[in-house]
């Protein structure tokens, strides 16, 4: 069974920090260019980041940028997502998605497979 699994997510305080995981099972994750997503509470969802399938190319929105970084380990079957100076407004559900197309990174239709999601909740 194909499956993504996110994991790391929690409360944490503004300013902190906290490491998203991405697992993958059921396939080999090295063959997919990897994205996290994010859906705050009465929003639409949106694109935080990408990796390209080696991980030589990642991208980052605006508002995370310099902040949030991805990562991969393709022999580990899994994605990071390390995000430090958190603020309220990042508080969401984090989704991480693989897709097999090159382009497209932070457009959630072109992606095959997601995960169920992480919370994550930056309050003091």
């Amino acid at each position: 069974q194909l499956q993504l699994v996110e994991s790391g997510g929690g409360l944490v305080q503004p300013g902190g920090s906290l490491r998203l995981s991405c697992a993958a099972s059921g396939f080999t994750l090295g063959d997919y260019a990897i994205g996290w997503f994010r859906q705050a509470p009465g929003k639409e969802r949106e694109g935080v980041s990408c990796i390209s399938r080696r991980g030589g190319t990642t991208y980052y929105a605006d508002s995370v940028k310099d902040r949030f970084t991805i990562s991969r380990d393709n022999a580990k079957n899994t994605v990071y997502l390390q995000m430090n100076s958190l603020k309220p407004e990042d508080t969401a559900v984090y989704y991480c998605a693989a897709r097999t197309v090159v382009g497209g990174c932070l457009l959630q239709g072109v992606y095959n497979y997601w995960g169920q999601g992480t919370q994550v909740t930056v309050s003091s």
